[in-house]
Parts: structure tokens; C-alpha cells; sequence
């Protein structure tokens, strides 16, 4: 099921059960952030964004050790080495996702790796490492490539997924239209997923919207164009919806993530702007709140979620 419509989308949503698959990841990779810096053709549609000054990569650099330090302490996780010539490759969830299949209809399929279709030429490079083709094809995942073809279609920087039910949640926008969100929700074998508008100057869904181990939402209303699609989704999760602040929505507080059913993690900075009564409703969904200090890799125009790719 792929709709534009909340309501339909909603009832269909409601009735699935949580059986798709694992709701959080076996294991996480980072790309390093060698080479760290203002990548100018992104900055054209990234309102988050610094400017060329902001920009210390020997801080960001550590930072990015930091986190790497803090999810190896949870789960598994690798760090590929960066690349001075692909400046945003720290954020990789753009460019790679994982997925299986149902695991209600196909219990023993294949996993898969997607590759993405990135907007701009500078971060259509990181689609070509073959280290991380060669590291997927490794450990056994067959190849999804969508990086050949026309639509942009950003991945789970562009598609928010629900992986215990296998929902996607695509936000349309210069990095994502409608028919690369139809090919993400195919390569991924999602069993619904809703399509909607994000508001004028956002540029990916995880920025607005992060589903935390399919139990809780953590959503920013400004960042959609329409409030029925907001309705919906706070509906499927209440009552552990958290509805962000338009504060809370600047410090990234929206770019948060579940890597392990306890516990969430976000920046420093969107942990400090995150209201008592938001962590109350974290806590009351059995989520901690654990944040890394990433004002530097915040200028980049993401933050702590981004860096993440989820291996399922």
C-alpha cells in the first residue's frame, strides 16, 4: 500500500501487527568525517546548514569518536575511514539502507542493502565505495541499486520506517519525490507506506520525524505541509507521541533514533532543549535518554541520526 491519504493509511496502519521484523537494528555503521567541511551544492537546499566558518573538522572528528565510543557500547558498530572529495559522506543513512523481508510471509529471505539516489552530484560519489558495496556483499546482503536511476530518492534520510510493522513514512521533497519514494518503499518490501509533503525549507523526513523502536514517535509539526499527516501519525503512536517544539525542532530533537528498545539517542544540544515533560513521555514509552556532545557535526546540516546506518 503506498497513499497520500492519512485516514486510509491510518486504518491500514492499525491493523498491522508487529510482526515484520526485528524493531531495532543488529548493528550500526558511521563513515568518518575526514575532510570535514562546507559541501556548497547541499547547502543549497539545507536550511540547517553553517556557514563555511562554522565549519572545525578536528572538533567534528572527535565528536564523531565519541559516538562511535557511545554505540559500541550498545550494539555492534563499524566506522568506515572518509573521504576529503565526498564531505557528507558522515551522514551515510542517505546513501545506504538496510532491510529484510516480511518476516510474517518470508521468514528466511534474503537481507538486502539499498543504495540510494542522491539529489546532488557531490553525494551521488558515496553511492560508488566499494568498500561498503564490498562489505554488504560480504556478510551476505544482496544489492537493491537505485543510484542509476532519475528520482531522487534519499533513503531513511527521505523515508522514516517503522520495522517492527513495516510502515514507511516518506516525506516529499527536492531529495525525495513520489516515484523514488515508490521505488524505497519497493526495495525495501514495506507493507504500507505514507506519502506527504514536508513544509517549505525542510529537506529530509528524519529531520521532522523519528519512530523509535516502534512503540513511540518523536514529531515535529512545522516540518510537514500537512497537519492531517501529523494527526495520523501521532494517532498510530499516542500515547507515546511526542510532539516537538518549535525549539526543540531547531536543535534537532526530531533527528533522534533507537538503537536498542531502551534507549534514544540524540545530540547534546537537542537533549538540553528537550522539555521535562517530552522526556517524561519518553521515559513513560521505556526509553533513557542518552545524548553525545555534536555541535560540530551539527553544522553539516544533521545530527546524530544521520550519521547512523542501521543494519537489520
Amino acid at each position: 500500500m503506498l497513499t497520500r491519504d492519512p485516514a486510509a493509511f491510518l486504518a491500514f496502519a492499525r491493523a498491522t501487527a508487529p510482526d515484520f521484523g526485528p524493531a531495532t537494528a543488529r548493528a550500526a555503521f558511521l563513515v568518518a568525517p575526514d575532510g570535514f567541511t562546507l559541501a556548497e551544492q547541499s547547502a543549497q537546499d539545507n536550511r540547517y546548514m553553517a556557514a563555511a566558518e562554522a565549519f572545525d573538522a578536528a572538533r567534528a572528528s572527535a565528536q564523531h569518536r565519541d559516538l562511535h565510543r557511545a554505540f559500541a557500547g550498545v550494539l555492534p558498530t563499524v566506522c568506515f575511514a572518509g573521504n576529503p572529495d565526498t564531505p557528507d559522506a558522515l551522514f551515510p543513512n542517505n546513501v545506504f539502507a538496510t532491510g529484510r523481508p516480511d518476516a510474517a510471509t518470508q521468514p528466511h529471505g534474503a537481507p538486502r542493502y539499498v543504495v540510494g539516489r542522491m539529489r546532488h552530484e557531490v553525494r551521488q560519489r558515496e553511492a560508488n565505495r566499494p568498500d561498503i558495496r564490498g562489505f554488504f556483499a560480504t556478510i551476505g546482503y544482496d544489492e537493491v541499486d537505485l543510484s542509476t536511476q532519475p528520482h531522487p530518492a534519499e533513503l531513511t534520510g527521505a523515508l522514516v520506517i517503522d520495522r517492527a510493522r513495516g510502515l514507511g513514512f516518506a516525506g516529499l521533497s527536492e531529495r525525495c519525490d513520489a516515484e523514488g519514494a515508490r521505488l524505497m518503499h519497493e526495495a525495501l518490501g514495506l507493507r504500507a507506506t505514507l506519502l506527504f509533503d514536508l513544509a517549505e525549507g525542510e529537506y529530509h523526513t528524519n529531520v521532522v520525524l523519528a519512530l523509535l523502536a516502534g512503540r513511540a514517535a518523536v514529531i515535529c509539526p512545522k516540518g510537514f505541509a500537512d497537519p492531517a499527516a501529523v494527526d495520523a501519525i501521532a494517532a498510530l503512536y499516542a500515547p507515546h507521541a511526542v510532539p516537538c517544539t518549535p525549539e526543540e525542532h531547531a536543535a534537532f530533537v526530531g533527528n533522534c533514533i533507537a538503537l536498542t528498545p531502551d534507549k534514544v539517542w540524540m545530540s547534546a544540544n537537542a537533549g538540553r532543549a528537550l522539555a521535562p515533560a517530552h522526556r517524561a513521555r519518553l521515559a513513560a514509552a521505556g526509553f533513557e535518554v542518552g545524548t553525545v556532545e555534536l555541535d560540530a557535526i551539527e553544522a553539516g546540516g544533521g545530527s546524530l541520526r544521520c550519521c547512523v546506518g542501521e543494519i537489520f
